[in-house]
């Protein structure tokens, strides 16, 4: 049987995150080995040992055997966030040679006529931690509009309006630019209901022109071309492995 290693180490090195997260984790008292709190001395043997995050079991010898993928996407309007499409219009596997899309999936979605920033992965765990509602990641959002909204309409868009019987969450709105033909917006949401921008710009009598997101979390487009796509490098992961595991306040 393997020697036992630190906590830190063991998670770092089976990819599930950085030894500085786990060192936040354990302070904060979110990871338990073998059904006790863990703490920073602690050591354990992968596959042997049980190590949960917040109840969750870690499935660490199979995270570190699988060779986790993920690539930034820069999603043109009218393709769309699946793997295949029965009525033959483009998916974003189309637009990644074949031996690159095998086995990758989008985090999240962009609807049909949206375009920017897509992650795709084959790492689940990455990808429920930054999709699931209850973790609150923002994604940052330049919207052009049809006309200018007013004051009013822009307070009560970050204040959150209700959609399906339910208040959005607050937001950050902000009126980057006017022209004749309409404006433009920065947005950051924390939550990302089916079509929301669009639904709430139509209900406020601006409706959408050109929505395209620029940053998923703390990472960004950049200078990606539309349908341009790169691997995320150790920078880009470390960014997003801060987002999904650093403890909420």
């Amino acid at each position: 049987m393997p020697a036992p290693e630190r906590l830190q180490k063991l998670l770092s090195r089976a990819g599930v995150m950085s030894r500085r997260q786990a060192d936040a984790l354990l302070q904060a008292g979110r990871l338990h080995l073998n059904g006790q709190a863990a703490r920073p001395g602690d050591r354990a043997v992968a596959g042997v040992d049980c190590i949960t995050l917040d109840g969750q079991l870690l499935h660490l010898a199979a995270a570190r055997q699988q060779h986790r993928r993920t690539l930034l996407l820069h999603k043109p309007a009218g393709v769309l966030c699946t793997c295949r499409d029965p009525q033959g219009r483009p998916t974003v596997l189309d637009l990644l040679p074949p031996a690159v899309g095998q086995g990758l999936y989008s985090v999240g979605r962009l609807d049909r006529d949206s375009e920017g920033a897509l992650l795709l992965t084959n790492d689940g765990e990455l990808a429920l931690r930054l999709t699931h509602p209850r973790h609150g990641h923002h994604k940052t959002y330049r919207v052009w509009l049809m006309g200018v909204p007013s004051a009013a309409s822009l307070a009560a868009w970050r204040s959150g309006l209700v959609l399906d019987g339910r208040r959005t969450r607050p937001a950050r709105v902000e009126l980057e630019h006017r022209s004749a033909v309409g404006s433009c917006l920065r947005i950051v949401l924390r939550e990302g209901r089916k079509r929301q921008i669009r639904r709430i710009a139509h209900q406020l009598g601006h409706p959408v022109r050109r929505l395209q997101r620029l940053a998923i979390g703390a990472l960004p487009l950049g200078s990606l071309a539309s349908g341009g796509w790169r691997w995320l490098e150790t920078d880009d992961m470390d960014l997003l492995q801060q987002q999904v595991w650093s403890p909420k306040v």
